[in-house]
């Protein structure tokens, strides 16, 4: 095993398994912390967790029985993957759960790289920039679980850790490999714990992945990834494994992110798709509703497209619903309407999902009992096609603010492909 990735959430790691699989390294997604002895016969191993958002003490000891398991079959070089906007809390829980692994592993430094440039997410003298727009000015100040009011990463990672930050600046990076390395000794020196990384295009996350190869841990987003594993020796058919099998399909939304919202107005107006209502969602019985939204999706067609059920709405719509219900409630009412409509679905006969949004997919994978995932061919930048282990179910999970407007489209046209 080349590499053993934590990912906080479902989609998370299918981003980054979708970018290892593109270099040709074979790849196994476990979802969760395998408590049975699994046979690991692949490159890289990334388990996703659920440790976005919980409580930092939950999201350490998920994590650290992660780095255990990995650690356990072999694995010796460690990467914990977040999102490219660096969702989290005031609190954490990157930097609690990155101390912790630290301390785990006996290391005393590592590296902090959200940036994805192919998605807009770029890093420039350590602050956050979402297609050009300083993070806490993008639309992930509007998150409703991890509403991002700081662009400066030193500072937010500062708030969260036990260290302190450093930068290694775009004109450092330019100067190439030995350049960085110098600028970790000197942060080192200078008794950073973390080094913050600016990147602000694809050749500067291929010099970044080549400077970290010395260090036994690597946080950041699946561009550093894709740039460490670049130049690995991998097999170049390795998504073929993964390929989406025949089958009906559903798509499902639940993310409220503004790409989301482009995605379901752009899918709706060529497809059959239906809102949920928020009310009957979160203070009706879900069992009859569910039983509703079964019965329209019976009725629909399913060429040339897929029907969409989706929660996804405008945030001030979105505003409005939390604070009628709460946010954390009407969340979780949302996610157990996912979760039984998913198991409805699939005891219809769907055998392949598009869903969009992290903590939907979640919802959605748990519920459907999947352990793990064969990573397929890449939809978009960071979503791949995924198999269940077992091959009964394919899956495309998609991060709320990851794809093009056509994504929706896109899915099904790559999974159409490899089934014709």
């Amino acid at each position: 095993m080349y590499l053993g990735v934590i990912a906080d959430d479902f989609t998370g790691a299918t981003d980054v398994a979708g970018f290892l699989v593109s270099n040709g390294l074979r790849t196994l997604q476990l979802n969760g912390v395998p408590d049975s002895p699994i046979e690991v016969d692949t490159d890289a191993v990334v388990i996703s967790l659920k440790s976005r958002s919980c409580a930092a003490e939950s999201a350490i000891e998920q994590s650290l029985a992660a780095l255990k398991w990995l650690q356990g079959n072999g694995c010796q070089r460690f990467f914990f993957k977040y999102c490219s906007t660096f969702d989290s809390t005031a609190a954490g829980n990157i930097g609690p759960v990155t101390d912790a692994l630290l301390d785990a592993l006996d290391e005393s430094f590592t590296v902090v790289c959200p940036a994805l440039p192919v998605n807009g997410r770029t890093t420039y003298q350590g602050y956050l920039f979402v297609n050009g727009v300083p993070l806490n000015e993008s639309g992930m100040r509007h998150h409703p679980v991890t509403p991002m009011t700081d662009a400066n990463l030193m500072r937010v990672m500062e708030a969260q850790a036990q260290g302190t930050a450093g930068n290694v600046e775009v004109a450092q990076v330019e100067q190439g490999i030995d350049a960085v390395r110098d600028q970790f000794a000197t942060l080192r020196q200078r008794g950073n714990r973390y080094a913050v990384l600016d990147a602000v295009n694809d050749q500067h996350l291929q010099v970044l992945g080549k400077a970290v190869e010395g260090l036994t841990l690597v946080t950041g987003g699946s561009g550093l990834a894709d740039g460490m594993t670049r130049h690995w020796q991998g097999r170049s058919n390795a998504a073929q494994a993964g390929a989406p099998s025949g089958g009906r399909t559903a798509v499902l939304a639940g993310s409220c992110s503004e790409m989301t919202n482009r995605q379901v107005d752009a899918y709706r107006r060529q497809a059959p798709a239906l809102a949920i209502a928020p009310e009957r969602a979160i203070a009706g019985e879900l069992a009859d509703y569910v039983t509703e939204l079964i019965d329209w999706f019976a009725i629909q067609p399913n060429a040339p497209y897929a029907p969409l059920i989706y929660a996804t709405m405008p945030p001030a719509e979105l505003q409005q619903i939390q604070a009628r219900y709460g946010a954390q409630h009407a969340s979780e009412r949302i996610e157990a309407l996912f979760s039984a409509l998913a198991v409805a679905l699939s005891d219809a006969g769907v055998s392949r999902f598009i869903v969009a949004g992290g903590e939907t997919s979640g919802a959605v994978t748990q519920a459907l009992g999947i352990d793990g995932f064969i990573i397929g061919p890449q939809i978009a930048p960071g979503v791949p096609w995924v198999k269940a282990l077992d091959h009964s179910k394919s899956l495309a999970l998609k991060s709320g603010n990851f794809g093009a407007d056509t994504f929706f489209f896109d899915a099904q046209r790559i999974a159409n492909q490899g089934t014709d």
